[in-house]
């Protein structure tokens, strides 16, 4: 990144502001962006799981793209953690463990947890507050779900 990247960068990251709809989609977002790759599998897991969602129950295709766009462009300017740390601001605090879950099974779908998914997953649950104690009843869970 040079001079004027980290200048304007910052600037930009002052303006840049997510709704609840946002702050959760990018949570999930960062888990699958953080080996620097999104598969066409990933993207499809996070639409799926966020089109079942009550939250999402107003966001047509055209909303979840934008929405999509923006988020990535944060992660582009700013990283995955700075998207995670951004999130918490606007994430409603009942949504955290939810948006944990949804993030570890996206991670784990593939049953193969990568060293770049566990640090993005300790991230989130340290930068949201879950409890560790919950964080790993929700693991457990997911790698019994994730089994077959």
């Amino acid at each position: 990144m040079g001079l004027f990247d980290k200048i304007l960068g910052a600037k930009e990251a002052e303006k840049t502001t997510l709704n609840k709809e946002e702050s959760f989609a990018a949570i999930p977002l960062a888990t699958i962006a953080a080996d620097g790759n999104i598969s066409e599998e990933e993207v499809l897991g996070i639409v799926t799981a966020l089109t079942r969602m009550k939250l999402f129950a107003n966001y047509d295709a055209k909303k979840m793209n934008s929405m999509f766009s923006k988020l990535i462009g944060v992660i582009k300017r700013q990283g995955v953690d700075a998207l995670v740390t951004l999130s918490k601001e606007t994430l409603p605090p009942e949504l955290r463990e939810t948006v944990f879950a949804v993030s570890a099974d996206l991670a784990l779908a593939d049953g193969i947890l990568e060293k770049a998914e566990k640090d993005i997953l300790t991230k989130i649950q340290q930068t949201l507050g879950v409890p560790e104690d919950v964080a790993i009843k929700i693991i457990e869970v997911i790698l019994i779900k994730n089994k077959g």
